[in-house]
């Protein structure tokens, strides 16, 4: 058997792993939509190395799934972290207006450092939070109408 057949193969397996683990969480569709939604937005902002800890302390009183939060978090990783932010950031200067541009070495004044970090912070959660309020709505959504679909689908045990 091919390399490329057994990777497909194993794909596959972990896949639907992955889906009978997120079938397999407590609480109903909208728990679980909610707690993925929160963890999707928690994984949008740049606070790295807390948005696992914030995603999971959120979620009970937002009414979430931990777990589902947690993993909603995810969505950040060291693939898609630069791509992402570079998006959220050109988005918030869409809004926002370009940036100051990075000075010379030569100009350089320290006492503009703080100005520079603030018109580069600011466009950056911009567009962190309209990026993430996005793919928290659209995967919320999704995740609640398929896990309701599913539901439905599947027959009521006999009492």
């Amino acid at each position: 058997m091919s390399p490329v057949r057994l990777l497909g193969q194993r794909l596959r397996r972990d896949l639907r792993r992955a889906i009978d683990w997120f079938r397999r969480q407590e609480g109903s569709p909208a728990h679980q939509a909610r707690g993925l939604a929160l963890g999707v937005f928690i994984g949008c902002l740049p606070i790295f190395g807390l948005q696992m800890l914030v995603g999971a302390g959120l979620a009970g009183p937002l009414r979430g799934n931990r777990l589902l939060a947690v993993a909603g978090t995810w969505i950040s990783n060291p693939v898609t972290n630069l791509p992402m932010f570079w998006l959220n950031y050109q988005l918030g200067s869409l809004l926002m207006g370009p940036g100051p541009a990075w000075s010379h070495l030569k100009n350089f004044n320290p006492r503009n450092l703080g100005q520079l970090g603030w018109d580069f912070s600011s466009r950056l959660i911009l567009g962190s939070l309209l990026v993430g309020g996005l793919l928290a709505a659209a995967s919320g959504l999704g995740c609640w109408r398929w896990l309701e679909h599913r539901r439905r689908r599947m027959p009521t045990p006999p009492r």
